[in-house]
């Protein structure tokens, strides 16, 4: 039965990088896993087994570490777009990359002495990045995972549906945390707009983020979702789409009773799973929404 070929890409994945930078005695760090994936006039190697038309993987690899020197590490939306534009641009056959790119948090360790060269892996979130370029046109998705977040109170959940199943008691009353993963998608897709400031951006973007969290009374945490979403959109003018995916990471009071306790919202067990999963998109008004609805595929 005849078959024909369909997408296809190839790359090499999780390239670590680490870049250290030295302004006298004081130190920087740029901790990356940068994941490359080339697309093009590839059917030949597919069908005949011709690498003609292949730039090897291994040289895919070289070229993250020699940019790493040669270009630095500015942030890795700028060491994603220096990447993709270097594939598209000197491989004929390469017609699209996309560069994925995971950043890990150092803290500095400040300590006696004249050297600031020390440093401690942060508990933060984990920052992400995809840079996508077809020699036309970019597609920049900034985001991040993992970010723990918690109100243990302003949170309640009542009115809702009940059924023969349902066993849930309303709360007016409860703990509201979740661990965010999130992407949202820059407006700057060509070379003449001005480029943003990326590194400011993602803070900026962190922090509208975290105080909508915090400051929203939630009646549910898809109204906080959408506040967090909302309030991006509307301070940073860069950005036309958000996409959240939050686990509701559940807190149930511990009964007491049995113990001649009474417990006053104060002891809580958390669970783990099942969570209930919470996603949706909030775009500007007029956008089109582009971010993949499984976060897992971006």
């Amino acid at each position: 039965m005849p078959t024909i070929l369909g997408q296809n890409q190839y790359g090499k994945a999780e390239n670590r990088v680490v870049r250290i930078t030295r302004d006298g005695t004081t130190h920087h760090i740029k901790d990356l896993n940068v994941s490359v994936a080339l697309s093009g006039d590839m059917d030949e190697v597919h069908y005949s087994g011709s690498n003609a038309n292949v730039l090897p993987t291994d040289t895919t690899k070289n070229t993250v570490y020699a940019f790493a020197k040669e270009h630095g590490i500015e942030s890795a939306e700028q060491f994603g777009i220096h990447l993709a534009r270097h594939f598209v641009t000197s491989q004929e056959p390469i017609h699209r990359a996309r560069i994925r790119i995971e950043e890990y948090s150092w803290e500095r360790i400040e300590a006696a002495g004249e050297g600031r060269h020390s440093f401690v892996r942060e508990g933060r979130e984990t920052r992400l990045a995809q840079i996508t370029f077809d020699g036309e046109e970019w597609e920049v998705v900034s985001g991040l995972k993992d970010l723990t977040v918690l109100n243990s109170t302003a949170s309640e959940f009542w009115g809702y549906v009940k059924d023969g199943y349902t066993t849930l008691k309303e709360a007016y009353d409860r703990i509201l945390a979740t661990s965010v993963s999130g992407r949202w998608r820059f407006n700057w897709t060509d070379d003449e707009q001005e480029t943003p400031d990326w590194e400011t951006s993602y803070e900026e973007t962190r922090k509208h983020m975290l105080q909508a969290f915090a400051e929203t009374y939630s009646l549910s945490l898809q109204q906080t979702m959408y506040q967090m979403g909302a309030r991006i959109i509307d301070h940073r003018e860069e950005i036309d789409e958000v996409r959240f995916s939050l686990p509701n990471s559940h807190h149930f009071l511990v009964d007491m009773e049995p113990f001649g306790l009474k417990n006053d919202n104060e002891v809580y067990f958390a669970a783990d799973r099942p969570y209930g999963l919470i996603e949706a998109t909030v775009l500007r008004d007029g956008c089109e929404a582009r971010i993949p609805v499984d976060l897992t595929n971006l």
